[in-house]
């Protein structure tokens, strides 16, 4: 019997996830034609899925009913809490490709499409969840905070010149064209002396447009005949004539090149943006030695310093730009590498503005501040606080890592090119309105939205601020940015909360580490069991940016300390393995979050000491973030208490043991998420020598007999040793297996072997992957990789032939589907019917249930059968030779002529296959 998954081809919906895009507005109309693809275990593909291609090039594709703009979110096939794959997008925009080997049938049930977080196949939030936000007023903002000592977003006493260069272009590997070298630069006239230099590289967007045609924009390179390129570098300009004002040196770099060509990249284009970012930083020490060689528009800046480089990158430019700050310091393999030159620079901090982090890999010895922007609709899960958070216990921990939590920020608008109203191409607001529903918090012109001018004012005067803390050491603006609640007013009227690790913090109450906890639940980041995850997301309306997903299902030692109390009193205390010695300190400094919108949360900080004396050093108030169901905002405020009461007390700070949170609101939730010995002032930054992992890929045929074993190619370079955590991902289920590893330089201390076994059944490219994360002292740079092992049997031949091709009517025609040898994994084959010669079966003569299940179509009004659109995927279950076709006819009182439908076996794109039978099936009337 035939197995079909039913895809309703009359009641495609718009995705509320896609709906608000001013970007899609040249979608064209889903195709009348849809397949009903074939089932696996009973189960049905959800609307806008299909399984396409031929023989080792079948696939998995998902059709949005509206084009996906090119975004920096890494567009993900899901299979419940499973990552199946990264497809490949269309040049439509709306067309996502997975081959097979990636998303194997056999698991292809609740299938989701995700963009960090946010699903596009589906609206948003449960019944639930949308109800509650549908009942929530307009948020309002947080209260302004005091003003800082110093403000770094007043422009400085410099006049700017401005120009730009193109050199020629470079070869990346694994780019098959050339990535161009082009920069536009703003500097300081008349400055003297050699001047800091901040380089700036943009995120993901569309690389090309028509002029004069709305929306026309795609993400071709180079761009096709016709189009012009989009100019993302140039979308900086308002944050370069700030820093240039101010005395620096400024260069915004092109990436367009790697924007067309990084959808195949397994790391995401993250090693191709740091080659080229050190590529142009080669060149400009090449200028600085030799001024005569440099470009017009660099001669007319004043001489770089580049032993005071800041890194400024925007979504996967942020990514790219944190690998070439790591990759500065920890070469990468050679293979892998564009730039292989000498580092002629130093790299004394980053910026990251609404960054991308797929391989969870921060720089832990480069001091960094992250923006958060709370209302963005493209890295919508805010994985950029792992640049934060992943720094703990990596690195020596000196160098401060901020998180700047931005009210009412979008993703697009620190970019002026991607704004709309102030960009030559095409642009949109990339916070994707549901019209129905608007948002509370994002929405245009709520309270707590930011205009697009207002945003990119804020991005510039926190980009300032890092360069005057990491670049020119002004102590006096580290409070605007590390937790201690001071604002910059040339940001006003954002709403801008920070809170960081590192500088002066000392020993930390670390849930990551070994605790123990009473009182409360230790809980897990990532976990699809609610009794252990951190959050439930199917009751949460909202998300953590503290838990943002990374790629296992599970992951280990990501923790925080969950507490929920219905009355005030029960302490909840933290135990570390050890005691801890916050002696030096000045205060205690934690970093906690409650629900949105919820304010007025009050606990009791406690500590005790080895000897049992414990002290309580005051109570902190936190209040949640304006949030919805549409925004990460989760997120923990830092909030601090002095350490004076501990000493008053006679207690050993250098031996604390516990440390106790209280509640004395009546009821409530909060999460901790550390808490740390803090004193002001930031440390000198000396970065530690670490080993570097990189993860590769082998590929290898399967070939027709015997066990091959095969071992994922790991390199371990660098200085010294640390701890890894390995996940070893099992090719089937995509559930990972874990261990801690302890590497060092020239070892194979991650040694995974992959068995091959070969055979001479058809089957699909079988991956074997594993995933790597830094734990303590070390760095990870291509954090994933693994064995494939390519099938290399030809796909059997589909035969199709009647079983029952004469009825009467109210009996079942059949067909049988047969190949001419088993495989290993599920065939399918489309068939179609076609227009009859004389009297064809109508929509009315077949079962209507039948006519619903495989059209979504109605009986009614009559029709031919060929004009119902049936089109079915039959399915040959693995390791089975044949399936049957069959259309139930239905028995009327009506007297008709002999009745015939016309079936035939099609190719992937509906049309019958060249030199195959079109087989008839013939209808008898009932005597």
């Amino acid at each position: 019997m035939i197995r079909a998954r039913r895809i309703g081809v009359t009641a495609v919906a718009v995705l509320a996830a896609l709906a608000g895009s001013p970007g899609l507005a040249q979608a064209q109309q889903p195709r009348q034609t849809e397949p009903l693809t074939a089932a696996t275990a009973g189960d049905e593909l959800p609307q806008g899925w299909r399984i396409g291609g031929e023989g080792a090039a079948r696939e998995l594709v998902w059709r949005a009913p509206r084009a996906v703009p090119a975004g920096d979110a890494r567009v993900e096939f899901h299979t419940g809490d499973r990552l199946l794959g990264v497809p490949e997008p269309g040049k439509d925009g709306r067309t996502f490709r997975l081959p097979l080997d990636e998303a194997r049938s056999a698991h292809l049930k609740d299938l989701r499409v995700l963009a960090a977080g946010r699903r596009l196949d589906a609206p948003a939030g449960t019944t639930d969840q949308r109800r509650e936000r549908d009942s929530l007023a307009a948020a309002q903002p947080p209260a302004p905070l005091p003003a800082g000592a110093v403000d770094p977003g007043k422009p400085g006493s410099y006049r700017t010149v401005s120009g730009e260069y193109a050199l020629d272009p470079i070869r990346l590997p694994g780019y098959a064209q050339p990535i161009e070298m082009r920069a536009e630069v703003v500097a300081p006239r008349g400055a003297t002396g050699k001047r800091p230099l901040a380089l700036f590289l943009h995120g993901r967007h569309a690389t090309c447009y028509k002029p004069g045609a709305e929306d026309d924009v795609t993400i071709d390179w180079p761009c096709p005949v016709g189009m012009k390129e989009i100019p993302s570098h140039k979308g900086y300009l308002r944050d370069q004539k700030l820093l240039a004002s101010q005395g620096y040196v400024t260069v915004s770099i092109s990436a367009n090149g790697v924007n067309g060509q990084d959808a195949g990249a397994e790391d995401a284009g993250a090693q191709a943006r740091s080659s080229l970012v050190r590529q142009h930083l080669a060149r400009w020490a090449d200028w600085t030695a030799r001024p005569s060689t440099a470009p017009a528009a660099v001669r007319e800046a004043p001489r770089a310093d580049l032993s005071r480089v800041l890194l400024v990158g925007h979504s996967r430019g942020g990514e790219g730009v944190n690998r070439a700050a790591m990759d500065s310091l920890y070469p990468p393999p050679a293979a892998q590498d564009g730039y292989r030159g000498p580092v002629r620079w130093k790299v004394r901090g980053t910026v990251l503005i609404g960054p991308t982090i797929f391989g969870q890999n921060p720089v832990a010895d480069v001091p960094s501040v992250t923006i958060l922007p709370g209302c963005d609709g493209d890295v919508s899960d805010l994985q950029g606080e792992v640049y934060v958070d992943g720094t703990r216990g990596t690195g020596k921990g000196s160098a401060l890592h901020s998180a700047v939590y931005m009210v009412g920020a979008n993703h697009n608008y620190f970019n002026s090119e991607w704004t709309p109203g102030k960009s030559q191409a095409p642009s949109w607001d990339d916070f994707w309105e549901d019209e129905e529903h608007k948002d509370p918090v994002c929405s245009v012109g709520t309270a707590t939205r930011l205009t697009a001018d207002q945003q990119h004012r804020a991005g510039a005067t926190y980009i300032a601020a890092a360069a005057r803390l990491f670049v020119a050491g002004d102590d006096r603006v580290r409070p605007l940015l590390d937790g201690s609640g001071r604002r910059a007013p040339s940001a006003d009227p954002a709403r801008v909360l920070t809170h960081a690790v590192g500088a002066r913090r000392g020993a930390g109450f670390l849930p990551d580490g070994k605790v123990t906890v009473s009182g409360a639940r230790l809980c897990s980041a990532i976990d699809p069991d609610p009794a252990v995850a951190c959050l439930d997301a199917e009751t949460t309306a909202g998300s953590s940016p503290h838990f943002a997903w990374w790629e296992t299902d599970r992951e280990a030692g990501r923790r925080a300390v969950a507490l929920k109390w219905s009355a005030p009193g029960t302490a909840a205390r933290v135990r570390p393995a050890t005691p801890l010695s916050l002696a030096g300190s000045k205060d205690l400094a934690l970093r906690v979050f409650v629900p949105p919108n919820t304010t007025g949360t009050k606990l009791d900080v406690s500590v005790t000491d080895a000897s049992g004396r414990r002290a309580t050093l005051g109570r902190v108030t936190v209040d949640g973030l304006p949030g919805s169901d549409r925004t990460a905002s989760y997120w923990a405020r830092e909030v601090r208490v002095p350490l004076s009461a501990a000493t008053r007390a006679g207690l050993d700070l250098r031996h604390v043991k516990s440390l106790d949170l209280t509640p004395r609101s009546q009821s409530g939730r909060a999460w901790l998420m550390d808490a740390w010995g803090w004193a002001p002032g930031t440390a000198a930054v000396k970065p530690a020598a670490l080993p570097r992992v990189d993860v590769g890929r082998t590929v290898v045929k399967e070939g027709d007999s015997g066990t091959r074993t095969y071992r994922v190619p790991v390199k371990i370079s660098g200085h010294g040793k640390g701890q890894v955590r390995v996940y070893v991902l099992d090719p089937d289920t995509g559930r990972g297996t874990h261990q801690l590893v302890t590497v060092r330089p020239g070892s194979d201390a991650i040694d995974v072997p992959v068995e091959v076994t070969g055979d001479t059944r058809f089957d699909y490219d079988a991956q074997h992957d594993i995933v790597v994360k830094a734990v303590r002292n070390a760095v990870v740079g291509s954090h994933r990789g693994g064995v494939t092992a390519q099938n290399d049997d030809p796909e059997p031949v589909v035969t199709m032939t009647p079983v029952a091709d004469r009825v009467t009517e109210g009996q079942t025609l059949t067909w049988r589907l047969s190949l001419n040898e088993a495989a290993d994994v599920e065939i399918y084959q489309p068939v179609r019917v076609l227009a009859a010669e004389g009297a064809e079966l109508s929509t009315k003569d077949v079962d209507p249930q039948w006519l619903l299940d495989y059209t979504g179509e109605s009986p009614d009004p009559e029709r031919p059968l060929s004009e119902a659109n049936v089109w079915v995927w039959v399915a040959i279950p693995a390791g089975s030779t044949g399936a049957d076709l069959t259309v139930p006819t239905v028995r009327d009182q009506l007297a008709e002529p002999t009745e015939s439908i016309r079936v035939a076996p099609t190719d992937t794109e509906a049309e019958p296959l060249p030199g195959r039978p079109v087989l008839t099936g013939t209808v008898l009337d009932a005597p």
